[in-house]
């Protein structure tokens, strides 16, 4: 679990980082959830807020469940370091995003617009969301919409060759977002204001790329493990 704990807090911060992109993906959402409840029903809002980021969140461990599933069967073959090329490849696509210099990484989002013009339907039917439920459904849907900053985390979280290390790493990233997405939800968008601040995304930027770089296979993966 040790060993663990870097990649977990590592994703959390990606999930932090890419705030501002969310926003851009789910910021409709979180404002149409709580439009039509009253601003003195604060509790209520925020029941609605937790359980649909939870259904979102649980849908991101579950897809990291899966793909750590393949990467644990590709684990012995030479496949698992292509896997963990193509995930740095695009996690240095990410930082270029966040840090506003290259925005190729939203092609990417191409990939499942098939799946979710079969998974949107049933999104819309859960609209009102009138129950904390129905947000938990909602949640558990809206999960699936593309997003190339959920993929290039995604392929990371499968190129550790683990079931339960993808669905954890996952989950971290899940909760990384939660912040700027309740505040934005909670009409105190603060937060989400100062990740966007060209200077806060540039850092950023610079900061997935070196992670990136880092989780490119090479003789400083051998380095840091030895340490």
């Amino acid at each position: 679990m040790a060993e663990l704990l870097p990649h977990l807090v590592s994703a959390m911060i990606l999930g932090l980082l890419g705030g501002g992109h969310c926003i851009g993906m789910c910021g409709g959402l979180m404002g149409a959830l709580t439009l039509a409840i009253p601003p003195e029903q604060r509790a209520r809002r925020l029941r609605l807020l937790l359980a649909y980021n939870l259904g979102r969140v649980l849908s991101y461990a579950l897809a990291g469940l899966l793909i750590g599933l393949a990467g644990w069967a590709l684990a012995a073959s030479p496949a698992v370091t292509v896997l963990r090329v193509i995930a740095a490849l695009l996690l240095i696509a990410m930082g270029l995003y966040l840090a506003g210099w290259w925005s190729g990484l939203t092609r990417i989002e191409g990939i499942g617009r098939h799946l979710w013009r079969h998974l949107q339907p049933v999104a819309s039917r859960l609209m009102p969301v009138s129950s904390v439920p129905r947000a938990l459904l909602l949640g558990a849907v809206w999960g699936w919409l593309p997003c190339g900053l959920v993929y290039s985390t995604l392929l990371w979280a499968g190129s550790q060759g683990s079931a339960s290390q993808g669905a954890l790493l996952m989950l971290a990233f899940g909760l990384g977002t939660w912040p700027v997405l309740l505040t934005a939800g909670l009409a105190t968008d603060r937060l989400g204001a100062f990740l966007r601040r060209r200077g806060v995304r540039m850092a950023g930027g610079i900061l997935v790329i070196l992670f990136g770089l880092w989780t490119l296979p090479g003789p400083h993966q051998h380095l840091l493990m030895g340490h």
